[in-house]
């Protein structure tokens, strides 16, 4: 007899974890899915990679970040707090799985959504308006709160036990952990998930590039690794933090940016988008605010080209800087 198959979409977190764990338990062979974003958390296709280990499942890694950024730039069912799309970015994540069910054959999808866990896209009218728009109607199993919920086909049909399903509910954490104890698992990440949308401080970031009409996953990855300016509507600016922070601006440097280095100590910067001659001093002014000492001698390049500039630049004020720190 054929094994029924399930995909289970796994972000990393407990939840999808214990999900996929609870229908495993069942004799279904659970193929686990994490879709990639550069608003997806540090190090998530290192930890949902062990934990697909620990799980014993298949995984594939897909990256939607195309499809993402049309979608958040104009979200149907609009922003949580932040700039997170919660409500669009579900159906577009089941939309996705739906299409990888068709291809692997299998039978229904799980997530380890919770009822009445997360404000915007867990409770019960969310969930019913998800499943409609995703085009899943009935097979997707939610195993943590399914005995909450009406069944689905794969519990109707009998694929599944509903009796073996959960009753979890709310924002307390009290059953996972038990689930945990019982199943001896580790390595699963944070209860929030980690999207960065989540965060008001990059949130301002990112609108301030959709703005602008910047956003992309090169700049995205660049902006998570320094401090952001925002010199003008086109050209923008990324300070290093630290040693580790300016190694990695330099790996993150595309065709046509500009390098700002200081030949005494300090950080690197980044600039990218259109410029004029007053950004290149302004860029250096904030370049020397992070030095040690002033005036300062800053080393201006076009990636990747290896003539120079000498910017000697006075540090820019403090109160001045506000203007451009995002």
């Amino acid at each position: 007899m054929k094994k029924t198959k399930a995909i289970a979409l796994i972000s990393g977190g407990l939840d999808s974890v214990l999900a996929a764990k609870v229908i495993s338990e069942q004799g279904i062979e659970v193929i686990g899915v994490t879709f990639i974003t550069p608003f997806s958390g540090d190090g998530t296709s290192q930890r949902v990679k062990l934990l697909a280990k620990i799980l014993n499942i298949d995984l594939r890694l897909l990256d939607i970040s195309a499809e993402f950024f049309k979608m958040l730039k104009f979200p149907k069912y609009g922003y949580g707090k932040n700039l997170n799309p919660c409500i669009d970015c579900r159906i577009l994540e089941l939309r996705q799985a739906h299409q990888l069910m068709k291809e692997l054959g299998a039978s229904f999808v799980v997530t380890g959504e919770v009822l009445g866990q997360r404000p915007m896209s867990q409770n019960r009218q969310s969930i019913e308006l998800i499943e409609r728009e995703s085009g899943m109607e009935g097979l997707i199993v939610r195993a943590l709160c399914a005995k909450l919920l009406s069944p689905s086909i794969p519990e109707k049909e009998g694929w599944i036990n509903r009796e073996e399903l959960l009753d979890i509910e709310g924002r307390s954490r009290k059953k996972q952990y038990k689930l945990v104890e019982k199943y001896n698992i580790s390595g699963y990440g944070a209860p929030a998930g980690g999207c960065l949308l989540t965060d008001s401080g990059f949130s301002l970031k990112v609108k301030n590039l959709m703005k602008s009409n910047m956003l992309d996953t090169d700049f995205i990855n660049l902006m998570k690794t320094g401090r952001y300016f925002s010199l003008s509507d086109s050209f923008k600016l990324v300070v290093g933090r630290d040693h580790k922070e300016n190694l990695k601006l330099l790996q993150f440097a595309k065709e046509g940016d500009i390098i700002f280095e200081p030949e005494s100590k300090g950080p690197v910067a980044i600039g990218r988008g259109k410029r004029e001659n007053a950004d290149l001093e302004i860029a250096s002014k904030i370049v020397a605010y992070y030095c040690k000492n002033g005036p300062v001698n800053i080393n201006v390049k076009i990636f990747p080209e290896d003539k120079e500039e000498i910017i000697n630049a006075e540090k820019i004020s403090g109160e001045e800087i506000l203007k451009y720190r995002v």
